[in-house]
C-alpha cells in the first residue's frame, strides 16, 4: 500500500482534526475525566468522534477538592497530549481547538512535540512531511487557562514538600532504581501507575507499597480509534512519555507532591535512525524534558518535573539494578508479552535488557530471569545487529546507544567467558571497545540534568560504589 498517497488523500477528505471539549466529574469512587475530539469531513456531515476516558480512583491521600480553574488547565493539557492518538488517524491538516485559548508559544510547543514526537510514525509508514506544514493549529476560543500555584495551598501544608516525591512505576529497571535511589536518600515517595498490570503493581508491592498507597490513573482507548486502524487508518507510535507527564501533574495536584521524578535517562537522547531526528523515544529526551519544564512553568506552575536518571547512561543504570535483586524476577520492559507479564524472549526489547543486564548478573540467574540464555539463541543476530549499530536503523523500542550494547558485550566477554566457550551472539564480528574502554562509560555523568544538589550528591554516591564494587569483580 502506498502510505503517502493514502496519507494525501486522507488530508484531502478529512480538512480538520476537533478538540472540542473536557469534561470532568467527582464521584464517590473516583475523578472520571472524558474528552470529545472529531475529525470532519469535507462535506461536514459524516464526522468521525472519538471520547476517550480516564478515571482516577479514590485513595486517602487524594485531594478532589480542588479549585475549578486547576482542574479545567489540568485536564484541557491532557486532552491536548491524548488528542494526537487520534490525530494520526487521517492527519488532518487543520487542529482546531475549541475548548481552550493556546498563544503562538503554546502553539509552537505543541506543534513541535507532535512532530517529533510522530517522528516514528512518519517513517515507519514512508511519509514524507514537514515541520512546517504537517499540521496548522488554531484555537477558536477566548477561554483562558491562568498559571495556578494552588498545589502549595493550605490543604497541603503540613507535607515536606521538599522531600516528597511522586514516581511514576513503569515496571522494568529504570523506575526500579530510582525507586531505590530516593529512598535511600530518605525521601517520602508516592508511586504513580498508569494502567496497571503485573509488572507495575509487583514491583510497587516489592518496595513495600499496597494498592492504597499507589496513585493509580486508567487511562482507555476509544474503540473507533482501534476499528479504524483495523480497517486501514494510519497508525504508529505516539509519544507516550509526553501523555504521561501531563497526567502527572494532574496526579502532583491531586497528591499535594508538586515533585515528579521521571527515570529517563541520557541514551533516550540517541536517535533511532541514524543521521536523522527520529527517535521513538522523543519524549523521554532531555530536548523534550526542557520545552515540557519551561512550558510549565510558562502555563500551569507549581510543579517540577525532573528526570533522576537523565545523568546516566543503560549501561549504569543497569549496574545499579543488579544490586536490586529483590525485583529480578518481578520487573518486566518487553512490549510483546506485557499483556501476559512475561518477557517474550525473542524481541529487540527483550534483546536488549539481557545483553545491557549480562555485564553485572551472573549468566545463570540472567538466565532464570528472560526463561534462557539469550545470547545463545543464533536466530537473534539480526536483532543484535541493529542493536549494535550494523544497520540504518536501531529497533523501534526504548533501548540504550549503540555504545552502550557493544560495551556491555564486552565487559560479558571479559567477566563471564574468558575461560569458557562464547555463546554465539558473543562470537560474533561485531567490533567490541576493550574492556577498559567499555569500563569508562560507568565513570560518566551527563551535565544536562535538572536535579537538585541533594539528588545528584545521592545518584553519584550509588554510581560511585557500585562502579568500584563491580570493576573489582571485573580484575
Amino acid at each position: 500500500m502506498n502510505r503517502q498517497k493514502t496519507y494525501n488523500t486522507y488530508r484531502q477528505t478529512y480538512p480538520t482534526f476537533v478538540y472540542d471539549s473536557y469534561q470532568y466529574d467527582v464521584r464517590p469512587d473516583g475523578l472520571h475525566i472524558a474528552f470529545s475530539f472529531r475529525v470532519e469531513d469535507r462535506s461536514g456531515r459524516h464526522p468521525v468522534t472519538f471520547a476517550p476516558t480516564a478515571f482516577v480512583p479514590t485513595r486517602s491521600f487524594l485531594s478532589f477538592n480542588q479549585e475549578a480553574a486547576t482542574l479545567d488547565a489540568l485536564v484541557f493539557h491532557i486532552g491536548m497530549a491524548e488528542l494526537v492518538s487520534y490525530w494520526k488517524c487521517f492527519c488532518p491538516p487543520t487542529v482546531s481547538v475549541r475548548c481552550g485559548a493556546l498563544d503562538a508559544q503554546q502553539i509552537a510547543f505543541w506543534k513541535k512535540l507532535y512532530y517529533y514526537g510522530l517522528g516514528e510514525f512518519f517513517y515507519t509508514n514512508g511519509l514524507s512531511v514537514s515541520e512546517s506544514d504537517f499540521m496548522t493549529i488554531v484555537s477558536g476560543s477566548t477561554r483562558d487557562y491562568a498559571p495556578t500555584s494552588s498545589i502549595l495551598n493550605s490543604q497541603f501544608s503540613s507535607l515536606n514538600l521538599t522531600n516528597s516525591f511522586l514516581l511514576p512505576i513503569g515496571g522494568g529497571k529504570d523506575s526500579v532504581v530510582s525507586l531505590e535511589l530516593l529512598r535511600s536518600s530518605g525521601a517520602d515517595i508516592r508511586p504513580l501507575i498508569l494502567n496497571p498490570r503485573g509488572a507495575t503493581t509487583n514491583c510497587a508491592a516489592a518496595a513495600g507499597f499496597g494498592v492504597d498507597d499507589t496513585l493509580v490513573i486508567q487511562r482507555t482507548l476509544d474503540p473507533t480509534m482501534l476499528q479504524l486502524n483495523s480497517q486501514g487508518a494510519l497508525n504508529g507510535h505516539t509519544p507516550f512519555s509526553a501523555l504521561l507527564a501531563f497526567y502527572s501533574l494532574l496526579a502532583a495536584q491531586l497528591s499535594g507532591i508538586p515533585s515528579i521524578a521521571l527515570s529517563n535517562e541520557n541514551s533516550a537522547n540517541e536517535s533511532t535512525v541514524a543521521g536523522t531526528a527520529v527517535n521513538h523515544q522523543y519524549s523521554k529526551s532531555v530536548e523534550f524534558e526542557r520545552d515540557f519544564r519551561n512550558y510549565v512553568d510558562a502555563y500551569l506552575g507549581g510543579y517540577n518535573y525532573f528526570s533522576l536518571l537523565r545523568p546516566l547512561c543503560e549501561l549504569q543504570i543497569a549496574l545499579l539494578f543488579a544490586r536490586t535483586e529483590r525485583y529480578f524476577d518481578i520487573f518486566r520492559s518487553c512490549n510483546v508479552g506485557s499483556k501476559q507479564d512475561i518477557w517474550c524472549g525473542h524481541c529487540a526489547k527483550c534483546l536488549f535488557a539481557f545483553i545491557i543486564l549480562s555485564p553485572f548478573i551472573e549468566p545463570q540467574r540472567l538466565a532464570a530471569i528472560f526463561g534462557r540464555n539469550l545470547l545463545s539463541d543464533s536466530s537473534m543476530l539480526p536483532l543484535l545487529q541493529e542493536l549494535a549499530g550494523c544497520t540504518d536503523a536501531k529497533p523501534f523500542e526504548c533501548v540504550g546507544t549503540v555504545q552502550e550494547v557493544r560495551a556491555a558485550l564486552s565487559l560479558t566477554r571479559h567477566r563471564w567467558y574468558r575461560s569458557a566457550p562464547l555463546p554465539p551472539l558473543l562470537d560474533t564480528d561485531i567490533p567490541l571497545p576493550a574492556p577498559s574502554e567499555a569500563a569508562a562509560l560507568l565513570a560518566t555523568f551527563a551535565p544536562d540534568h535538572f536535579l537538585s544538589d541533594k539528588l545528584t550528591n545521592t545518584l553519584t554516591a550509588a554510581l560511585t560504589t557500585a562502579t568500584q564494587n563491580f570493576l573489582k569483580n571485573l580484575e
